[in-house]
């Protein structure tokens, strides 16, 4: 394995240290059993929240498994230990709660009372048309 030099050594601090001045990273997080969130601190000095049970391997958790959450990785991770659960601060950042499979679930679970008439609607027509074959 070749030796890293003086020069490549200082060259990948230099992008940690400037990675870690734009990327989230989280100074702190905590469950807030009142509003079902769990909070970050970020430290950048911003904030966000998301609902705890959207996250993968979180949905049928306690609110004292919840409260258990530790920041890991140089504040690039949330870790649940009992639960065995691990979420990315950079994708909660921007609403991945976890895998492709896990986001396509939660988004098709939503209910509204528009969804429900479009869907007896439907119904009522003999259901969904089928697709068009191209040849």
């Amino acid at each position: 394995m070749a030796e890293l030099t003086d020069a490549e050594i200082d060259a990948a601090t230099a992008l940690g240290e400037q990675l870690a001045l734009i990327e989230p990273r989280a100074a702190s997080a905590r469950y807030d059993q009142a509003t079902g969130r769990i909070v970050v601190e970020l430290t950048s000095g911003s904030a966000f929240a998301f609902p705890a049970r959207l996250g993968q391997g979180l949905e049928a958790a306690t609110d004292e498994e919840l409260a258990q959450v530790v920041i890991q990785g140089a504040g690039y991770g949330l870790h649940w230990e009992n639960l065995d659960v691990d979420l990315s601060i950079p994708g909660l950042a921007v609403g991945i709660f976890g895998t492709k499979a896990h986001m396509a679930r939660i988004a098709g679970r939503s209910v509204s009372a528009a969804k429900a008439a479009a869907a007896r609607a439907n119904g009522a027509k003999g259901g969904r048309p089928r697709k068009a074959r191209t040849a």
